[in-house]
């Protein structure tokens, strides 16, 4: 890889870390409806499998809805098969993190809902979102209880 290449992986790689950092810090003042989240979706959500050509329930991630108005980013709620809220994930498109976009208001899904912790992980594209992106995933559930509720 060049130098420029390096260059450019390391400031994308510490702007994610910074965003994953972030999030907690805007969950100061959880909204009324926060906790409403946890055993279903809110109305404006739809089930991602009803909008694009996904699993109802996808491995790593759970059954997913998401409000269309807040796509690509999100939030999406993963839900267990059990239908309990198991993570919060944002879909952030890796052009807007080199264009140093500012997400201010990511995180506000889970204002007052207990995390257990964040995964970052890259995604070069999927149905719905097929630009390559970065997962940030706010876990409600330990690490072995998500691989374990996600298969």
């Amino acid at each position: 890889m060049t130098r420029n290449g390096n260059s450019l992986f390391v400031r994308c790689r510490g702007t994610v870390a910074g965003l994953a950092l972030m999030l907690p810090l805007a969950m100061v003042a959880p909204p009324a409806a926060a906790a409403d989240i946890t055993t279903s979706p809110p109305a404006s959500f739809k089930k991602v499998s009803s909008l694009v050509k996904l699993p109802d329930f996808v491995p790593g991630l759970g059954t997913l809805y998401v409000d269309p108005a807040s796509l690509p980013v999100g939030p999406f709620l993963g839900y267990s098969r059990e239908g309990k809220l198991i993570n919060i994930t944002y879909m952030v498109p890796l052009k807007d993190i080199e264009a140093h976009k500012n997400f201010e208001t990511l995180g506000e899904a889970a204002a007052g809902i207990k995390l257990n912790h964040t995964d970052i992980q890259y995604n070069p594209g999927h149905p719905g979102v097929e630009e390559p992106h970065y997962h940030v995933v706010q876990w409600l559930i330990s690490p072995a209880d998500a691989k374990a509720q996600t298969k």
